[in-house]
């Protein structure tokens, strides 16, 4: 009796078991079924730091709990679409494809292809790096958003500080906003910045990072060759297999398969070429799999993961403290003037702080790549002229302050507890923030 018991009991633990493996497997896939569906509405998203920036339904704004007004916003934005910034993200798939030619092995697409490349990499020449045309139109547009949004922040008087990386597109970017702010209220006190003596919060040059994320340089590239597959790419662009395996080799076909997909991710960025789709080069599985490359890659480089001992987004505690403090300059005083405090700089920037300030789960930690792309996805954070906006409410004759943090327009959660959201408490947040900074790992190289 016993025994049969004992059987019974295993039997029952296998099966249990059985089903938590199956229930994980399906949620894993509906995860992953979700990033696919996003993929297949708007390939575009797959372009990760190249997507350009939607504005397009953005959502309207929670309106504050009764008698709470805004007053001040603290600010943090990616500098607009841009050109690559290396010239071989353009000649790398230009010159295979040119070799092609010349040895009248493309395909027709190949060839229809070849000079669409053409077309861009000469649009390329001596703008690198440089702000696009439409780059300028997105602060534009943030910056107009912005001041209707929150008007009362942008009153007669109100002192906007603007600061940018010495960077010309990130000062481009910052021009472009506050000229249409000056527009908009010729009496706000504008003054701008771009200086080396910022860059120690507005771009700071970790020495820490480096070695952590060459530690995974290996792994990464070894995704890479695990996920990038330039097959099915090289039958579309090329008549000839044989040839094509004979000399094209294969490392080369993978680099050239990312730096194709980059150069059609950006081409969103021009109005020239904003409506020229080359996604079809891509099958539905090589456009998710470079993209999940590009996640890993990202994750490694600015996550909060202990492969890298949690301490990458730390490099941006110096900019989380200067969050911190133009909060206290302009809630701790009496009666505040309104205003704001603009940052402009890049992506590597913005994608880290979100981390470190556990925006919308960015904080998300593992060490499980293989299955990163379930739960923490780039396009969700970085796009072109991606901004992060603390925005601070009060309320007459109250001492509390509010917050509501946006990211990208769009209302953000953070790890914070919080009984008036999509608002937090500032003292809340600030308290989780400093808690959060003392808890920076001590690395020994």
């Amino acid at each position: 009796m016993t025994k049969f018991a004992t059987s019974i009991d295993r039997t029952d633990i296998f099966m249990k078991r059985i089903f938590i493996v199956f229930t994980l497997v399906l949620v894993g896939l509906a995860l992953t079924a979700g990033v696919r569906d996003d993929f297949k509405a708007n390939p575009k998203l797959s372009a990760n730091n190249y997507q350009a920036y939607n504005d397009k339904d953005l959502p309207k704004i929670t309106p504050a709990p009764e008698g709470y007004e805004p007053f001040f916003i603290n600010h943090y934005a990616r500098h607009g679409s841009r050109w690559l910034i290396s010239e071989s993200n353009y000649t790398r798939p230009l010159n295979m494809l040119e070799m092609g030619h010349r040895n009248g092995k493309l395909t027709r697409r190949g060839e229809e292809v070849l000079q669409v490349l053409r077309e861009v990499y000469e649009g390329s020449k001596g703008r690198l790096g440089e702000l696009s045309d439409i780059g300028h139109e997105q602060h534009q547009g943030i910056a107009r958003r912005m001041y209707q949004n929150f008007p009362q922040v942008f009153k007669d008087g109100a002192p906007v500080v603007a600061r940018s990386t010495v960077v010309i597109r990130c000062i481009l970017s910052m021009q472009n906003e506050v000229d249409v702010l000056a527009s908009l209220n010729p009496r706000l006190k504008i003054t701008t910045d771009a200086s080396v003596a910022t860059m120690y919060y507005m771009n700071y040059t970790d020495t820490v990072v480096r070695p952590l994320r060459s530690s995974m340089s290996e792994t990464v590239r070894a995704y890479r060759n695990k996920w990038v597959n330039p097959k099915n790419l090289l039958k579309k662009l090329f008549n000839d297999q044989r040839w094509v395996k004979d000399s094209i080799d294969m490392n080369e076909a993978r680099s050239m398969m990312v730096n194709l997909f980059d150069v059609v991710g950006n081409m969103q960025s021009h109005h020239q070429f904003e409506n020229v789709n080359l996604y079809d080069l891509f099958s539905a599985e090589d456009l998710y799999n470079v993209w999940r490359y590009n996640n890993v890659y990202w994750y490694i480089h600015s996550g909060e993961t202990p492969l890298t001992q949690c301490r990458v987004d730390y490099m941006e505690a110096n900019l989380l403290r200067n969050f911190i403090e133009d909060a206290d300059r302009a809630t701790t005083t009496d009666n505040p003037a309104p205003g704001a405090s603009l940052r402009f700089g890049h992506e590597s920037v913005v994608l880290p702080l979100c981390c470190l300030m556990g925006v919308n789960g960015a904080d998300y930690r593992t060490t499980d790549l293989e299955t990163l792309d379930q739960h923490w996805q780039t396009y969700k954070f970085f796009p072109m002229a991606a901004n992060l906006q603390f925005v601070y409410f009060r309320k007459a004759g109250s001492d509390d302050v509010l917050v509501l943090p946006l990211l990208n327009e769009h209302e953000a959660t953070l790890p914070v507890e919080t009984d008036v959201a999509p608002y937090y408490h500032w003292s809340d947040v600030r308290d989780y923030f400093i808690d959060k900074l003392s808890r920076q790992p001590i690395i020994r190289l």
